[in-house]
């Protein structure tokens, strides 16, 4: 094994950070904040980003790191390949240790090209379930891990899948999403009342929320169906849908037609910290597909017991019974049913919550996690000695 003193002798790896774009979603933010904590004597990132655009640019500018943009346009077209093999041989020709890719596009754009040029460690990641935007996009990455070093999952079961799908697991390896420090710490009152008011909470509104974007995936229909059937049970019942994105509109219609406007409220995109998840009794994800959301780390870390569809990763992050509840996905009534119990006894409710809290700090802190990835790297490229599993556990 390489000794603590030879490793700080080496100089750090140069590691280009791939993705579409830095607008705000899971795996973009996840890119940034992992960037913002790496430890710059072991590690020195920059961003590649096939367009420029996104409302983390200004970010990932202010932390001085450096960003490039790769117009890269279209998958498959002979522009496309003129341009990821000139990119690819321009990492090679700047001594990049690491290309990471981080997203559906990037894997195949980036990765073979990165491989054929000679890079010393090229890394495709899977952050998602089974969706894609096109079901050619689902079979090009699934031949663009076979030119990657590692394929970096963000949860066990997503490490599950991609050998499931032909991968062999020594090159698969788990890392998932994180938290730090200022997560887990609650805003002080006055700052907790004026985010509720903002989120036009009353004080005795049983508040249930989701950060999640407006997207089909997500599956807000089926909680709106459920807060109908909760609402003459619970009057005081209050959902705050916090994120934007295309189904706001028919979102909208919906509640409409539901009777429940006046309890829904839209409140749009919102700053990460202080967390939402503190203006919340609980929090709910109704997705009919996830790799590892970050809204329910961030839940846990604030003490919120959750209600989540038992898809993806989502049963590697929670506990059945002892951090939240788990159900099927699409189904109106045991959604209700699961909220409605929480609802009911907040003694439960309370203990799920602290049990979350504790595990998000175990296994899901930022220290640990990030460590974890640049150990990835040095390990990958042989400066220090391989772990024992090549797919890490996640639950435990």
């Amino acid at each position: 094994m390489t000794s603590p003193s030879r490793r700080r002798a080496a100089p750090p790896l140069r590691v280009a950070f791939c993705l579409d774009s830095l607008d705000t979603g899971g795996t973009e933010l996840n890119a940034v904040r992992t960037a913002e904590r790496f430890d710059p004597a072991r590690v020195r990132v920059e961003f590649f980003v096939l367009s420029a655009r996104g409302a983390l640019l200004s970010r990932v500018r202010d932390a001085g790191i450096p960003l490039h943009e790769v117009p890269v346009r279209g998958v498959a077209s002979a522009r496309t390949f003129r341009l990821a093999a000139s990119f690819a041989a321009r990492l090679r020709r700047e001594r990049f240790d690491v290309v990471h890719s981080h997203d559906i596009y990037t894997n195949m754009i980036v990765v073979p090209w990165a491989r054929m040029a000679g890079l010393p460690l090229v890394i495709a990641s899977r952050r998602w379930w089974t969706e894609t935007n096109h079901p050619l996009h689902a079979r090009l990455n699934r031949w663009s891990y076979r030119f990657a070093h590692r394929v970096l999952a963000n949860s066990e079961s997503v490490g599950r899948l991609v050998v499931a799908e032909g991968i062999v697991p020594r090159k698969v390896v788990v890392v998932p999403n994180f938290v730090d420090d200022a997560a887990f710490v609650p805003p002080d009152a006055p700052s907790l009342a004026a985010m509720r008011h903002e989120l036009g909470l009353g004080a005795d509104d049983e508040a249930v929320g989701v950060v999640a974007n407006l997207h089909a995936i997500k599956d807000h229909a089926t909680l709106l169906r459920a807060v109908a059937l909760l609402l003459p049970l619970h009057p005081r019942l209050r959902l705050v849908l916090v994120g934007d994105g295309v189904e706001r509109e028919r979102l909208e219609g919906l509640a409409a037609s539901l009777g429940i406007t006046e309890r829904v409220v839209f409140a749009g995109r919102r700053p990460h910290q202080p967390s939402p998840q503190w203006a919340f009794a609980l929090s709910v994800l109704s997705s009919r597909g996830e790799g590892f959301p970050n809204a329910i780390v961030e839940a846990m870390a604030a003490g919120r017991p959750l209600v989540a569809t038992a898809v993806g990763g989502v049963p590697d992050v929670v506990v059945d019974g002892v951090t939240g509840l788990l159900v099927p996905p699409a189904d109106p009534a045991r959604l209700a049913e699961a909220i409605g119990r929480l609802l009911n006894d907040p003694q439960q409710a309370s203990l799920m919550g602290e049990a979350g809290a504790t595990r998000a700090r175990r296994l899901f802190h930022a220290a640990r996690v990030v460590d974890r990835l640049q150990d990835v790297y040095e390990q990958a490229l042989g400066r220090r000695a391989e772990p024992q599993e090549a797919v890490s556990p996640v639950a435990g």
